[in-house]
């Protein structure tokens, strides 16, 4: 009779290998096709690694749409720039003055004016009229803006002040100008939503103040140029006082709802006030009520 040993010998020589379960040598998952191009239906798939796939396809989708509305932005906003460019051209071509300063229009295609707009405006943004931000803010019309910055002549190192925030719009703009920007605006609220657009942005340097800018902001003068971008019945002798002698304040002078002119104010090297009268437009009234 065999020993103990020799049976366990004979065993394990003529025991089968059992079948390996391991992940890499399962049998491949099932697949069919699906009826719609280009796809394949995976069965057998875990619910968990279905949905992180799942996951995966919407976010690489929603980077994908994301970039192609960015560059969708960045056509139509230098599109804009071109006919802003354009049609200010024509017009002084008509009446003997000069071209609109190529870093204007620079500004005006690279500062992203739908990030300024709530979502439900931002198919409008490149579009040459204003938008309401919010019951006590707007953004200007483009073509104004760029009018508006080009008659300050603003050199870089200069410093400008502007009155009114709004929605920040104009603010950045100036800001590829200059660093050197301060603006003052009455409603704490609108300040408050206009300098975190301008910090998500990059335009974190611009100082962003509380105050009735009527009256101009002492705090910072004095000033190279100054852009009121609200209507005013007149230019108050405190913000005139904040100007420096060789610099130039561009306000739209007259009531609200308007019609006002759009006048440049230049102050002399002996403080020596002149105006010019550049057109009819129609702004918001510069919040703070009658001042005495």
């Amino acid at each position: 009779m065999p020993s103990r040993i020799a049976r366990l010998r004979t065993y394990v020589s003529n025991r089968q290998p059992r079948r390996c379960v391991c992940r890499e040598n399962r049998a491949p998952r099932e697949t069919r096709l699906s009826p719609y191009p280009d796809t394949v239906i995976i069965t057998g798939m875990r619910i968990g690694a279905l949905r992180s796939l799942c996951v995966c396809l919407a976010l690489a989708a929603a980077a994908n749409a994301l970039a192609d509305e960015q560059a969708e932005y960045k056509e139509m906003r230098q599109a804009l720039a071109n006919a802003i460019e354009q049609g200010v051209n024509r017009v002084r071509q008509r009446s003997g003055g000069g071209p609109i300063d190529p870093r204007v229009i620079a500004a005006m295609a690279k500062v992203p004016r739908h990030e300024f707009a709530p979502p439900q405006l931002r198919p409008y943004a490149y579009l040459d009229r204003p938008l309401p931000v919010g019951p006590d803010a707007t953004i200007s019309q483009p073509s104004l803006v760029a009018v508006m910055t080009d008659f300050l002549k603003i050199e870089r190192g200069q410093k400008v002040l502007e009155v009114g925030v709004g929605g920040g719009y104009q603010t950045a703009i100036l800001a590829e100008m200059t660093p050197e920007v301060m603006s003052v605006e009455f409603h704490p609220n609108v300040a408050a939503a206009a300098k975190k657009i301008l910090e998500r942005l990059g335009y974190g340097g611009v100082k962003v103040n509380v105050a009735d800018g009527y009256y101009g902001w002492r705090p910072g003068a004095p000033y190279d140029a100054i852009l009121v971008r609200m209507a005013i019945p007149d230019v108050s002798s405190a913000l005139l006082e904040q100007l420096k002698p060789g610099g130039r304040l561009i306000a739209p002078i007259g009531p609200a709802p308007g019609p006002q002119q759009l006048i440049v104010f230049r102050k002399g090297a002996d403080g020596h006030i002149t105006e010019t009268s550049i057109m009819e437009v129609i702004f918001r009234a510069l919040p703070g009520g009658t001042r005495l």
